[in-house]
C-alpha cells in the first residue's frame, strides 16, 4: 500500500526526497515539531509561491494582473491595495476574506470581474485574501500580491511580514496550533518578483532582502528572486547615457545598472511595461479601441503630434476622436503604447485589431519576464521549494529546544545531502551563502559559484555555453581539481566548505557528461 507521502505530487525528485525524510522524522519529534513538517509536507506539494513586492505605486499589483492574464488585483489605492492577496488555481473563480482568528468569509468578484473596492468588513479583522482562480498560469505558480513598501500603514506591513514569515510574532500568537517560531519557518513565499522604478533606493536591498526570504530567513539570491524596471516607459532617453534618443534603449541600460546595484540579491533586473502588458494581456485592448487608434492614426500629422506631446494635450486637444475614448486609451496604454500602436497602423493600416494586441505585447517587454519567471523559478521549482523545506524543518528542530531532536534532524538532513543526486542543493546551499556574504569570496570565484548554481544548463554552468561536449568535458574536470587544491591551500575554513561543494559539482558534471 502507498503512504500518504507518495500519493501526493511534488514538484521533482528533490523534493520528493525531502518529503519522506519529513514523513520518517515525524514520529521521531514532538507532536508540536511534527505538526510543523505537516505543514512543510503541505507547502512542498502546493505550487511554488512567488511574492511580488516593491515600494508604494511602482504598479506591482498591475504586474500582478498581467502575469495572471485577468484585471483581477485592485490599482487602485483602497483597503484591499493595504492586505496581502494570493492568487491560486482553483476549480471555481472565488475570493476569500481570512481572518486573523482563521475564519473564512467569501466575496462576490466585482462587476467587472475584480476584487471588489469596499469588503464590507473590518479591515483590521483581516489577515490576507485568498484568490482562486481558473487561469492555467495559476497551476504551478501561486502569486502573492503585496501591500507596497514605504508609505503603508503599520497595520499593513505587520500583515505583510506576518503572511510572508518575515514578522517576529508577538506573545497574542501563542494560542495558534504552531508556536511563532514555527509559523515564521513555514509562512514565508520561497521566491520573489521585485518591482523597481527608475530609482533603485538604499533601502531596496532591505526590502528585498524581508520579501524574499523564503522560509526560515533565507537569503535572496539569483536563486529565488529577479526584479523589474517597471513603467519603463517613463524614462527619458536624455538622461541615459548611450541610449540613442530611444526609451527602451534607455530602460534597458538603466535595468543593467540597477542589476549591479542589486545583485547578488537578484537574478537580473528587466524592463517592462506593466500597464501596457495588463491591457494586452487581460483582454482590456478591444475591437472599439482599434478602432479609435486608426481614428488617430488618420489625424493630421501636426494635430497627431500635438497630442502626443503629453498626456493633457491628448485628452484635452480639439480633434475628431471623442476625448472619452482618447481619456480610456491614456488610461489603458499611456502615450507610449498610443504611440507604439499608431506606428504599427502606419506600417500596416490593415493590421488587425489581434494583431495590434500582440504588438503592444512585444512592446510591453512581458515576454522577457515571462521568460525568466520560467528559467529561473518554474524550471527550477524542485530546487527552491526543496532548499526551502529543509530551512524550515532545520529551524523547526532547533526551535524545539530538544537536543536529542535537533541531532535527529541533522543527521537524517545529513544523510540525504550526501546522495549525488541531492547535491544540487547543497549546490544552492553555498550559492546563497555566498550571495548574502556569509562567506566572502574573491569576486572572480563568487562569480564561478553563483555560475555553477544559477543554471540547469551545464554550457551556462561552466560558462561555456555551445561549446562542444569535449571541451565542456576537459573543462569540467579542470575546475573540479583546482576547486578541490583550492579547498586544501589557501582557502579559510567556510570558504574551503563552499569550495568542496563547487569541487563535487564540477566533479558531477564531468561524470554527466562521460556518460552521456
Amino acid at each position: 500500500m502507498s503512504t500518504a507521502t507518495e500519493q501526493q505530487h511534488w514538484p521533482g525528485p528533490l523534493s520528493a526526497a525531502v518529503a519522506r525524510v519529513c514523513t520518517g522524522l515525524q514520529p521521531q519529534v514532538s507532536e508540536r515539531t511534527a505538526a510543523g513538517f505537516a505543514e512543510v509536507l503541505r507547502r512542498l506539494s502546493a505550487p511554488l509561491q512567488v511574492a511580488v513586492a516593491g515600494r508604494i505605486k511602482s504598479g506591482k499589483s498591475t504586474l500582478v494582473n498581467a502575469l495572471i492574464g485577468r484585471r483581477v488585483a485592485p490599482t487602485d489605492v483602497g483597503e484591499c491595495t493595504r492586505l496581502v492577496t494570493r492568487f491560486q488555481y482553483g476549480t471555481v473563480d472565488r475570493v476569500e476574506v481570512v481572518f486573523h482568528d482563521g475564519k473564512k468569509q467569501a466575496v462576490p468578484f466585482d462587476a467587472d470581474g475584480g476584487i471588489p473596492a469596499d469588503l464590507g468588513v473590518d479591515i483590521d479583522e483581516v489577515s490576507h485574501l485568498e484568490a482562486y482562480l481558473t487561469n492555467a498560469v495559476l497551476r504551478d505558480l501561486t502569486v502573492i500580491d503585496t501591500p507596497g513598501l514605504g508609505s503603508l500603514d503599520a497595520a499593513s506591513v505587520a500583515r505583510t511580514e506576518e503572511l510572508l514569515g518575515t514578522r517576529k510574532e508577538d506573545d497574542d500568537a501563542a494560542d495558534s496550533d504552531l508556536d511563532p517560531v514555527s509559523r515564521n519557518a513555514v509562512a514565508g513565499a520561497e521566491a520573489v518578483l521585485y518591482v523597481v522604478t527608475q530609482g533603485v533606493r538604499a533601502d531596496d536591498e532591505q526590502a528585498l532582502a524581508a520579501f524574499t526570504a523564503a522560509t526560515a530567513s533565507r537569503e535572496a539570491g539569483p536563486v529565488n528572486a529577479i526584479a523589474v524596471l517597471n513603467k519603463a516607459d517613463t524614462i527619458e532617453p536624455s538622461s541615459v547615457e548611450d541610449s540613442g534618443g530611444e526609451v527602451w534603449k534607455a530602460a534597458s541600460l538603466l535595468a543593467e545598472k540597477q542589476a549591479q546595484l542589486l545583485k547578488p540579491k537578484v537574478a537580473d533586473v528587466l524592463p517592462v511595461i506593466g500597464l501596457l502588458a495588463e491591457t494586452a494581456e487581460s483582454g482590456e485592448f478591444t475591437a472599439a479601441d482599434a478602432e479609435a487608434l486608426r481614428g488617430l492614426a488618420q489625424l493630421d500629422e501636426a494635430t497627431r503630434e500635438t497630442l502626443l506631446l503629453s498626456a493633457d494635450l491628448f485628452t484635452s486637444w480639439e480633434c475628431d476622436v471623442p476625448a472619452g475614448t482618447r481619456n480610456r486609451l491614456l488610461e489603458r496604454m499611456d502615450l507610449f503604447g498610443i504611440r507604439s500602436a499608431l506606428e504599427a497602423i502606419d506600417a500596416d493600416p490593415e493590421i488587425t485589431a489581434g494583431a495590434l494586441r500582440r504588438r503592444l505585447l512585444d512592446s510591453s517587454g512581458l515576454a522577457s519576464v515571462l521568460n525568466r519567471l520560467d528559467t529561473v523559478f518554474r524550471a527550477r521549482a524542485d530546487g527552491i521549494k526543496a532548499a526551502a523545506a529543509l530551512a524550515s524543518v532545520t529551524a523547526l528542530a532547533h526551535a524545539s529546544g530538544d537536543q536529542g531532536e535537533r541531532q535527529r534532524v541533522h543527521d537524517a538532513i545529513e544523510v540525504l545531502l550526501a546522495k549525488p543526486e541531492a547535491h544540487q542543493l547543497r549546490v544552492l546551499e553555498a550559492l546563497t551563502l555566498v550571495a548574502a556574504g556569509a562567506v566572502a569570496m574573491p569576486a572572480d570565484l563568487a562569480e564561478e559559484v553563483m555560475r555553477v548554481g544559477s543554471s540547469n544548463d551545464v554550457g551556462e554552468q561552466l560558462g561555456l555555453p555551445g561549446r562542444h561536449r569535449n571541451e565542456l568535458t576537459d573543462y569540467a574536470l579542470e575546475r573540479a581539481n583546482w576547486w578541490r587544491s583550492f579547498s586544501s591551500f589557501g582557502a579559510t575554513p567556510a570558504q574551503s566548505r563552499i569550495a568542496h561543494v563547487v569541487h563535487r559539482a564540477y566533479f558531477l558534471i564531468w561524470q554527466q557528461l562521460r556518460s552521456g
